[in-house]
């Protein structure tokens, strides 16, 4: 299970505990306790969040993985024809 958590970080970048056990099918105690293991052995990072939905508090642990950086995109980037275009000669 901690692979399948592990891969569902990968994909997504970052997990509120609720919204990977809604996508793995699992009890949101047995989240917490594989993101547990996780953390302690330096895989995961967490934190715990409080998030308001609908004016309705719920609280939980926000994880991602460690060390972990996207990958830099390809490409010219937004805005540097513009930018380009303005400059004065």
């Amino acid at each position: 299970m901690q692979a399948s958590i592990l891969q569902f970080l990968k994909t997504s970048g970052e997990g509120f505990d609720i919204d990977i056990a809604k996508a793995l099918r699992m009890s949101v105690r047995e989240v917490k306790s594989h993101v547990s293991q996780l953390s302690s052995a330096g895989e995961v990072i967490c934190c715990e969040v409080t998030r308001y939905e609908g004016g309705k508090k719920i609280q939980g642990i926000s994880c991602r993985l460690s060390g972990f950086a996207p990958a830099i995109s390809r490409g010219p980037k937004p805005g540097a024809k513009r930018a380009a275009a303005q400059k004065p000669e």
